[in-house]
């Protein structure tokens, strides 16, 4: 990739290596098992993923954004639910932690997670609460020294695994008043441990796509954990939720390059080699024409996807970068998927092959992290127009 730099474009070489060798031939009996290959995440951890864009005095690699999102494109091209697992743990497992939380708890909890020994989850979608973050019914009283938690999540990453260590929880803590004296709720967030009395881990979700990512419905009841365990501070959840938010549609956005690269390689493989009438099937104009489109869009969405990392490690804003490069990109996927799953015939609806696992993963993009609907509104709304 031109843009990159000699160390970025190791590091992405690298990654590919270990996802053609490791990664891949694990996906098909992960996906059909549904079960997250814990060998995997702890080479993953050996191989320093989960500590990409942290600084070294905190057990970090000491890159960026830009390089974290460089690795899950990598994964992605043979594994959306290795990639996705990834992301979680850092975006929305390590990250708020690093930046919001206390010395204390960094020092309780980043060891390890930049290690890729434990996993933390994000608890922020309930069952009326998902792009209307303000909806939460998930509650947080303070009695005494200790938070009382009561509420619901759901579709929550990475919260249910053997080295699942805690869940941040948005919860409500009260009431703001806001200058013209009307009120809304005051969003915290609180890091419960698993484990914790009242704290339950539903069982997995029968998903459609990245079967193999751990995903859970969680439940909280009457659970108390100590006062010392809000992150960050109080009535900022909201807040801190919309920066990991916008940081997170990046790395999707990577994650779905990958993917309609992954689809876009594996469509080229098989037209090349397919024989159809004593000619390979590439050699018909419409097949080539087809790879020509699926080029195009992963090319596009790669270029929207760096500008908007650029952006965001150089500290400029980037929020309607970000929601550009979700929507290209998660489209790109879909499309990209559709055409390899064509290109491959019957072929492609067969569960073994990669891109028939794309095709059911990758709506999940033009959904998480902000549906696509949202995205456009985000554009529209840094365009200066109503939406």
């Amino acid at each position: 990739m031109h843009d990159l730099t000699d160390e970025e474009q190791q590091l992405y070489d690298m990654v590919c290596e270990f996802a053609d060798t490791v990664v891949a031939p694990q996906a098909y009996e992960a996906d059909r098992s549904h079960e997250l290959s814990m060998d995997v995440v702890a080479q993953m951890g050996e191989l320093g993923l989960f500590g990409l864009p942290f600084p070294e005095e905190v057990g970090g690699q000491g890159g960026d954004y830009m390089a974290l999102c460089l690795a899950i494109e990598a994964l992605a091209r043979v594994d959306q639910s290795i990639a996705i697992t990834l992301e979680a743990a850092v975006g929305l497992g390590a990250m708020p932690i690093y930046r919001h939380g206390t010395e204390e708890q960094k020092a309780e909890f980043l060891p390890d997670l930049v290690a890729g020994r434990a996993l933390g989850g994000f608890g922020l979608t309930e069952p009326e609460a998902g792009s209307d973050a303000g909806a939460t019914r998930t509650t947080a009283v303070l009695d005494g020294d200790e938070w009382v938690v009561n509420g619901s999540k759901q579709f929550i990453t990475n919260s249910g695994t053997p080295i699942t260590r805690f869940v941040t929880v948005t919860a409500v803590t009260g009431e703001r008043t806001r200058p013209d004296g009307s009120t809304s709720k005051e969003l915290s967030t609180i890091i419960v441990p698993n484990g914790t009395p009242g704290f339950t881990v539903g069982p997995g979700y029968d998903k459609s796509g990245w079967r193999a990512s751990d995903t859970h419905p969680l439940t909280f009841d009457d659970v108390r954990v100590p006062a010392g365990n809000l992150l960050g501070e109080r009535g900022r959840g909201f807040a801190n939720f919309l920066r990991a938010l916008d940081e997170g549609r990046i790395a999707i956005a990577a994650l779905a390059t990958g993917a309609a690269q992954g689809c876009l390689d594996e469509a080229m493989t098989y037209a090349k080699t397919r024989n159809v009438f004593g000619v390979p099937i590439a050699s018909h104009q419409y097949i080539a024409f087809t790879i020509a489109g699926m080029q195009a869009r992963v090319h596009t969405a790669r270029l929207a996807w760096h500008d908007a990392a650029r952006r965001a490690d150089a500290g400029l804003p980037f929020k309607k970068e970000a929601a550009i490069a979700k929507l290209v990109s998660s489209d790109a996927a879909m499309l990209n998927a559709r055409d390899a799953t064509q290109i491959f015939g019957g072929m492609g609806f067969m569960n073994e092959t990669t891109v028939a696992r794309h095709y059911r993963d990758s709506k999940i993009l033009e959904i998480g992290e902000g549906t696509n609907e949202v995205q456009l509104m985000v554009i529209a709304r840094e365009l200066g127009l109503a939406a």
